[in-house]
């Protein structure tokens, strides 16, 4: 499976213009691609007061669902979206025939203030797409082991983030310990710019399930990588040296 991780500046509070410089960057991916994965609240930016910022409407989920028709592929990022008078940073995986997955980020981040407008998540989702099991994440989940470990119901792990510069060593870190403590490939795309508060410097990375890179963007730097997924090998790797099998048995609350 052959995966495009963008990495973006994004236009903050600005869902058309986003929308238009992500078309024009995936209209550059020169290689035929099975998913493209956006980075966190890609159309506004990360946001903890999503009162006027927040989507209320489907345009973003409409523009993913095209480009997914148009390109043969999956698309997959998070909005801040409104729905029911409440706000969700809301991971929608879309397929090309138009079907949609999502996923409410569970784990908000208190230290930001996210917690205080946004309703968190229930649960995790798990997504089949062309002989690869994807397991949604946003940004702050990655800090939490437990919810994210692999009781072998997924193969890849995806984790869409506005992850700032200032923290950046946990995030290139924890994408490592999450890609080899569950034998599992991992999509980290993080964004660059500025927001009205922080600078992020990326760390857009595919990682095969020993943690070593097999695809990433320049830090700095918009643009995109190309990186395949082969769920054959590790389905070998799996056999050969079958850890999870050993892994402590629980149950989440």
């Amino acid at each position: 499976m052959k995966v495009a991780l963008i990495q973006q500046n994004i236009a903050w509070a600005d869902p058309e213009t986003n929308r238009d410089r992500l078309s024009q960057v995936i209209s550059r991916i020169p290689e035929k691609i099975d998913l493209i994965v956006l980075p966190e609240m890609f159309s506004t930016g990360f946001t903890t007061e999503p009162a006027g910022i927040a989507e209320k409407g489907s345009e973003s989920l409409r523009w993913m669902q095209e480009t997914a028709a148009r390109y043969d592929c999956a698309v997959a990022g998070s909005i801040a979206l409104e729905r029911d008078g409440k706000f969700y940073n809301h991971f929608a995986f879309v397929t090309a025939e138009g079907e949609l997955a999502s996923y409410d980020k569970k784990h908000l981040f208190t230290f930001g203030g996210e917690h205080k407008r946004f309703t968190p998540g229930h649960g995790r989702t798990v997504v089949s797409w062309r002989g690869v099991r994807f397991l949604l994440s946003v940004c702050y989940d990655l800090r939490f082991p437990v919810f994210l470990r692999n009781r072998e119901d997924y193969d890849a792990l995806l984790c869409v983030a506005s992850w700032p510069a200032v923290r950046r060593y946990p995030w290139d870190t924890l994408l490592r310990a999450r890609a080899i403590e569950n034998q599992c490939f991992v999509c980290g795309v993080n964004r660059v710019g500025d927001d009205p508060s922080l600078h992020y410097s990326g760390g857009t990375v595919l990682l095969d399930y020993l943690g070593q890179p097999l695809a990433q963007v320049p830090d700095e730097t918009e643009g995109f990588a190309v990186g395949e997924i082969d769920p054959e090998a590790l389905r070998q790797a799996a056999e050969k040296f079958p850890v999870l099998r050993d892994a402590d048995a629980f149950a989440l609350q």
